[in-house]
């Protein structure tokens, strides 16, 4: 039987191999993210995702890691979580009325196979007024989520569609992930 190990505390993406009914155990470590110098957003989730899952040790046969990293990008400028609320009002505002890019890069290793992948959604924002981005800058969900949103949350009255698949933009593209476990022989 093998085991899933999550390299990530990130609550949205435990909730997602929840929803799918995937066991897994979380186990994290610190890694310094600067040691990624790139500012390209699709290389940069893929080399942090494979930072985050390397620095886990697998225990034994059994085991197979999964690490992910998500970003949000406008024009190739990767829009991280907002330093405060200006940061905030700033990415809301430029994100406004336009369509921009989720990345999540994907690392899955076992004792004898790697995978790694990017997977990309694409996200329009309906034109928001400077009331509509303040409203949502007094609630505590754009502070600690990339491109100062969450689909998933609040955040979802801004989007006014997308392209590609939900669960990247929440954090973990869950069915690719599925595909690829089957690939390495988790279930």
């Amino acid at each position: 039987m093998k085991k899933l190990i999550l390299a990530s505390s990130s609550p949205h993406r435990q909730a997602l191999l929840q929803q799918v009914q995937i066991p897994f155990t979380i186990r994290t470590e610190k890694v310094d993210e600067s040691q990624v110098k790139t500012i390209d957003p699709i290389e940069k989730v893929k080399q942090l995702a494979i930072l985050k899952g390397k620095a886990i040790p697998l225990m034994d046969e059994t085991e197979i890691i999964l690490a992910a990293d998500t970003a949000v990008s406008y024009q190739q400028t990767i829009f991280e979580k907002p330093k405060n609320r200006t940061d905030a009002f700033q990415m809301l505002s430029t994100l406004s009325g336009n369509i921009h890019d989720v990345f999540t890069g994907v690392y899955i290793r076992s004792h004898d196979s790697e995978i790694t992948f990017v997977e990309k959604t694409e996200v329009e924002f309906w034109p928001l007024s400077e009331g509509e981005i303040e409203w949502y800058l007094a609630t505590d969900d754009p502070y600690d989520k990339a491109g100062a949103y969450g689909i998933q949350s609040i955040g979802a009255v801004f989007v006014k569609r997308i392209i590609g698949d939900y669960y990247n933009v929440v954090g973990l593209p869950v069915s690719r992930v599925v595909r690829a476990l089957k690939e390495i022989s988790f279930f």
